[in-house]
């Protein structure tokens, strides 16, 4: 007789893929935002118990970070590739076209995931808010970066300053989801990004 012990295996095989887990939480905050979100409706969405989600993501706020950083990922990857575009008309073209693919495209909510969290966060989330907005300076300075290029070469007039336009396209980008969540129809933002690109300044 075999008198051995069999070793006690610690805990248990996670039973959840954490990616899909994390898009799941990623749509619950998208649609309700970092504070509007409850744990219980994380969980639920998420089809795991809260020890779980403890252990695989940290807290609340460590999911938050993780699901930020998957929007910028699969959701914000136009922003990126429009920096690439040979022109700064093509640039904002590019930018306000993703938004409004976005926007109207899928079953995603029709809003900006950093906007939302920006206006709902109080004082008691402030690492969010701080996030949300270090993230914010990062594009608006990519962007601001690639429209000074664009001046430099002659690709905008020489009155028109990089910084404000940056701010203008960005603010376009961001009241395209601030109306889609209020109701705007998928052809009152196409007029959005039609205006914009008619007023856009030519050499």
């Amino acid at each position: 007789m075999n008198s051995a012990v069999e070793p006690v295996t610690r805990g248990r095989p996670r039973e959840f893929d954490p990616e899909e887990a994390l898009s799941a939480a990623l749509q619950v905050f998208w649609e309700k935002g970092y504070e509007g979100a409850s744990l219980a409706e994380l969980t639920e969405a998420m089809g795991i118990t809260k020890p779980s989600l403890y252990a695989c993501f940290g807290n609340k706020e460590a999911l938050f970070h993780k699901a930020l950083d998957l929007y910028e990922r699969d959701k914000l990857c136009y922003m990126r590739a429009a920096m690439e575009e040979p022109t700064a008309r093509a640039v904002a073209e590019r930018l306000l076209r993703g938004t409004l693919q976005i926007q109207t495209g899928g079953d995603d909510p029709r809003a900006c995931l950093g906007v939302i969290s920006m206006v709902a966060c109080t004082t008691q989330a402030e690492s969010i808010k701080s996030d949300v907005i270090a993230r914010r300076a990062s594009s608006d300075r990519a962007l601001i970066e690639r429209l000074e290029r664009a001046r430099a070469e002659g690709d905008l007039p020489a009155g028109v300053e990089p910084a404000a336009l940056a701010s203008y396209v960005m603010a376009v980008m961001q009241g395209m989801g601030v109306q889609a969540s209020a109701g705007a129809t998928p052809t009152q933002l196409a007029q959005l990004v039609e205006t914009t690109m008619a007023m856009w300044p030519t050499s």
